[in-house]
């Protein structure tokens, strides 16, 4: 796998390739891999990390490619999506899979991403609390080098039994 990583890696650049390369220094080489993206599965504290070749424009807080996708497994009270989509549009929900994602450039900005989602759920923190908390942790840690709790792993304890495959209407 060494090998083959290698060579989609040479084809490679800029901010993707430099996040690739910190995945591996971490979590080792990937499970899965094609050209446009290197898949971890069961990774730390994530049920999977992918790394995104081609980069999403991201202009929260300041402008920044997203392309460092991580998992978790993660239920959503259904009266609460609205919250978590206009808190951040690089957090995704799958309802039926009972996923929460974060999409960033930084590894610790997903970590402040989902820990913030779960500030939302658990009424910690309401919309605009989270954001200027994420602005203003955000810039710290980028401009800084501060972390906090909140960008160095989950605050909070591993959920199971997420899915929500939906009610039978019809037999």
């Amino acid at each position: 796998m060494e090998t083959y990583v290698n060579h989609i890696l040479s084809n490679w650049s800029g901010k993707p390739l430099e996040g690739a390369h910190a995945m591996i220094q971490k979590y080792g080489y990937p499970q899965e891999a094609t050209m446009s993206q290197l898949i971890w599965h069961n990774n730390g504290p994530w049920k999977r990390t992918v790394v995104h070749r081609e980069t999403v424009p991201h202009n929260f807080p300041t402008p920044h490619p997203d392309f460092l996708e991580q998992v978790i497994d993660y239920r959503v009270p259904i009266h609460l999506y609205d919250d978590v989509t206009a808190y951040d549009g690089s957090v995704y929900l799958d309802r039926t899979k009972g996923e929460a994602s974060a999409m960033c450039h930084k590894e610790a900005m997903n970590f402040l991403s989902l820990n913030l989602l779960n500030d939302i759920v658990t009424g910690r923190r309401d919309v605009e609390g989270a954001k200027r908390f994420y602005a203003q942790t955000a810039y710290m840690y980028s401009k800084q080098n501060i972390s906090t709790p909140y960008t160095e792993g989950l605050l909070f304890p591993k959920q199971y039994n997420t899915a929500d495959p939906g009610i039978i209407y019809f037999k």
